[in-house]
């Protein structure tokens, strides 16, 4: 009778909920290993084997292909309960399941037929960024570039590097309507220079590092245009586009940290009461966590109501619209800023403790790198209630501009 309805659009093998069991049995260790991620400027050895198993970056491609392709809730839900135990952990986590679902939805078929061949566990990590240059040879392109914020990328296998295409003469090649080409570009990660550069504020265990391309050679089919790719497979899901499934990974993340910092204040609130003075017997502190909490829960059920709404459109056999990812970009905007006023309430309110290392200070620390990420831009923002309110309901998001339709 508890059996889930099943759709064709959405997997039957895989059971998020085992999923989810084995994050809740990994989450403590996860959670002890997450200064010693932090400190090594990446996830130790020992964090990695324990994300390894639940296979992140195949949690949206399609069975056919050796996914779970689960629905976008079920991936929010997986990603929210990673980072409540470890944001450093839930980072990577969803890094890797949103690459990995790009290059599952996007690459042409020889391509994925290679990298999700049976007994293969490719990852992906790299740069949306075009900071990168694809020069024409026979049979693909030499890519040289370099990249920064590559994060998970020394645990990945394959990278994912944005880059314009040399129209012979050292220039951007543009298009017939006169727009610069920018491709995604894949290569095993051994053919890349990792550079370090990760001394941060927070999520210092994500091991985002720079790296770069010195003439390597990329196959033909191992490229698509990122700001255009029609989706090859799964059409209405991955109709979401690069944006729309890089939302799933931030908003996941987001949705862990907001929660954790409030389930943290509480319980510290707890064992300063009995007297006078103490935090957990103050009537400002529990009037200020209700109203946090309140904004939370309404963040988060704003996430959810949207995200319900796009599974219900593919459901149904149609792309996702507009309007959805304006909603996508509202909600992903809104988890983020409740999340930032959550964790500077709490940090307020933690007084001497939220100085000193432990779960206060470092998920402050993670949640304001996370708000100053590009995908969280005012500008996007902005974009979206204009569309909202009526003034650009003509126009179609690409990346993230909301552009007019040609």
């Amino acid at each position: 009778m508890n059996k889930p309805i099943k759709h064709s659009s959405w997997g039957t093998t895989t059971d998020y909920r085992d999923l989810l069991r084995q994050i809740t049995e990994i989450g403590p260790a996860l959670e002890a290993n997450a200064t010693a991620d932090e400190e090594s400027g990446e996830l130790t050895p020992a964090t990695f084997a324990l994300l390894k198993p639940l296979r992140m970056s195949h949690i949206f491609a399609a069975e056919s292909l050796g996914g779970a392709q689960l629905r976008p809730t079920q991936g929010l839900e997986l990603l929210e309960t990673i980072t409540w135990y470890s944001g450093a952990a839930g980072w990577v986590s969803m890094v890797h399941c949103c690459i990995g679902a790009m290059s599952a939805a996007f690459l042409p078929d020889s391509a994925v037929e290679r990298l999700f061949a049976p007994g293969t566990d490719n990852r992906f990590s790299g740069q949306g960024a075009p900071l990168g240059m694809l020069k024409k040879v026979d049979g693909g392109y030499r890519l040289n570039g370099k990249w920064s914020y590559g994060s998970g990328f020394s645990h990945a296998t394959y990278s994912h590097s944005a880059a314009f295409v040399d129209d012979g003469t050292g220039k951007p090649a543009k298009d017939d309507k006169g727009n610069v080409i920018i491709m995604c570009a894949h290569a095993p990660i051994s053919q890349h220079k990792q550079l370090g550069n990760w001394d941060v504020l927070g999520l210092g265990g994500t091991g985002s590092i720079d790296y770069a391309a010195e003439d390597v050679f990329i196959a033909d089919d191992l490229v698509f245009p990122i700001l255009t790719a029609p989706p090859l497979r799964q059409k209405e899901f991955f109709s979401l586009g690069v944006v729309g499934l890089a939302a799933i990974g931030h908003i996941g993340w987001a949705l862990g940290t907001g929660r954790r910092m409030l389930d943290e204040i509480a319980k510290f609130a707890r064992t300063k009461s009995g007297r006078a003075g103490l935090i957990g017997e103050s009537e400002k502190f529990w009037h200020d966590y209700g109203r946090a909490e309140a904004r939370y829960r309404a963040a988060r059920a704003f996430v959810f109501e949207v995200w319900r709404d796009i599974e219900a459109t593919v459901e149904a056999g149609n792309s996702v619209s507009t309007r959805q990812i304006s909603l996508v970009h509202l909600a992903k905007s809104e988890i983020h800023e409740v999340g930032v006023d959550i964790c500077n309430f709490a940090y307020r309110a933690g007084g001497g403790a939220s100085l000193r290392a432990g779960v206060i200070q470092r998920t402050f620390r993670e949640m304001m790198v996370a708000a100053n990420h590009f995908t969280i831009a005012p500008s996007i923002v902005t974009s979206a209630g204009r569309d909202i309110g009526g003034v650009w309901s003509d126009r179609t998001w690409q990346f993230y501009d909301l552009i007019e339709k040609k």
